[in-house]
């Protein structure tokens, strides 16, 4: 009798450098060259400033740890899908992925699209016209999720070029930064208003550092292809998230050297003033470039990893089927690339200035996620304390109040933006909510079946 031939599955291919780069992937997209002046004008002074982006750092590696632990006790496929599924309920698992492919993985793509799109004819110094521009987005979108069709070395290797690319353009404008003419009284001093409360300016700072900070959990979607995932992805998220912080607080710090506090407040564009305060006008050209590439590579990420999570929804019987199907060529789950792809398309073409009302609450929809994260630390400790299993190789520190610090922060990240975009937040909730009749529809498929 002939033997069946084996199922097609993924293949681990993917080590701790692919995952830390991954997760730079996820962090690192052009808000960095933004932030650091909307930070400056809320709380002004150089020391506040550094201050606000060191305290992100900490919590941001801390928020590593967190996800690090996770991936070390459950390195199961999905990553941050299955943490939810197993630790409290399929239906809030459900709610994340849904989210993930209507709204912030969709959204961040396509945002990043067209922020491509828009820097193109500072590059190349030929105007788009908004419809040129729209087609531009749609086929970058297209390209990149063609080429995680090929294959999960091809789609990784590919993004770990741009992430490549981009820590060396930004360590780039670091050294030019250097080189300028450091930030004297010619500048100014920042002006602090009369009744200015530090405590409460770093506070709303943290909002925009977090955003910036934002990312690390994409890299536990690719469990299912890294080579013992329980060891790499701790690694690859803690040292990914490590030169994140490095990388941020160099950037910060070059900011305030060459321009100063009050001229990094009234700015847009500090990384292009950086630039062009060395080499000129042809700075502007330059920075487009540098924009440019990290919208690109944060395309790569996002239809990278995020496919992985729709996959395992379908493998669990709650989504499409046919979003398990495996290529038995590739090995990588080409369906979901390709829904991915398209919803990232849908979005491009809703245009602009209706998807970035979308994006501003995007992040906090993550951080109701990521609160529920820091909770299935304390329920799968206790778990496994009960069924007597072997501690996993990496506990995050100081727990309890490290995990509980994290909880804090995430949710209060939620409540600042329920607070300030009311609307907006609702909106976003909805369609989380919107997620519990889909996962009971699919349960009720799957019964018949």
């Amino acid at each position: 009798m002939a033997e069946r031939p084996e199922r097609p599955h993924l293949l681990r291919r993917l080590g701790v450098r692919d995952a830390a780069l991954i997760v730079m992937g996820g962090i690192v997209g052009s808000g960095i060259f933004v932030n650091p002046s909307v930070v400056a004008r809320l709380v002004h002074t150089p020391f506040l400033i550094m201050l606000a982006w060191t305290i992100g750092g900490v919590i941001a590696i801390v928020g590593a740890g967190v996800f690090a632990e996770l991936a070390a006790r459950r390195p199961y496929d999905g990553g941050v899908y299955a943490y939810l599924r197993d630790a409290y309920h399929p239906i809030v698992a459900f709610c994340y992925g849904w989210t993930l492919l209507l709204v912030s993985q969709s959204g961040g793509a396509a945002a990043s699209a067209v922020t491509f799109a828009f820097y193109l004819p500072a590059i190349t110094g030929v105007a788009l016209t908004s419809l040129q521009g729209t087609i531009v987005a749609i086929a970058v979108l297209a390209l990149f999720t063609v080429v995680n069709c090929f294959g999960v070395r091809e789609s990784t290797t590919t993004q770990n070029g741009f992430m490549i690319a981009k820590i060396a353009a930004i360590g780039a404008v670091i050294l030019v930064g250097l080189f300028a003419v450091h930030a004297a009284a010619g500048h100014g001093s920042p002006i602090v208003p009369a009744d200015f409360n530090p405590f409460v300016a770093i506070g709303l700072s943290l909002v925009p550092v977090m955003f910036a900070y934002s990312g690390w959990q994409t890299s536990t979607f690719m469990a299912g292809e890294t080579r013992d995932s329980k060891r790499s992805l701790p690694l690859g998220i803690l040292f990914g998230v490590l030169g994140v912080i490095v990388l941020y607080l160099a950037m910060n710090a070059v900011c305030l050297y060459v321009l100063g506090a009050a001229r990094l407040a009234g700015t847009m564009t500090p990384a292009s003033d950086i630039v062009q305060a060395v080499v000129g006008p042809v700075g502007a050209k330059i920075m487009a470039s540098i924009v440019a590439l990290s919208t690109l590579g944060f395309i790569a990420n996002q239809i990278l990893t995020s496919p992985r999570v729709y996959f395992q929804m379908a493998a669990d019987g709650t989504f499409f089927k046919q979003l398990a199907w495996i290529s038995p060529r590739t090995h990588v789950p080409v369906i979901a690339i390709a829904v991915q792809g398209a919803a990232a398309v849908a979005i491009a073409l809703a245009g602009p200035d209706r998807y970035n009302l979308i994006l501003n609450w995007v992040t906090s929809i993550d951080y109701i996620f990521f609160g529920f994260s820091a909770l299935a630390i304390f329920i799968f400790r206790r778990r496994d304390r009960a069924a007597g299993a072997a501690e996993p190789w990496f506990r995050i520190p100081l727990h309890p109040w490290s995990t509980l610090l994290f909880l804090v922060v995430a949710w209060s990240i939620v409540l600042d933006v329920i607070l300030k975009s009311p609307w907006d937040a609702a909106f976003g909730i909805g369609v989380l909510l919107t997620g519990i009749p889909v996962y009971f529809l699919f349960r009720a498929i799957r019964a018949k079946r």
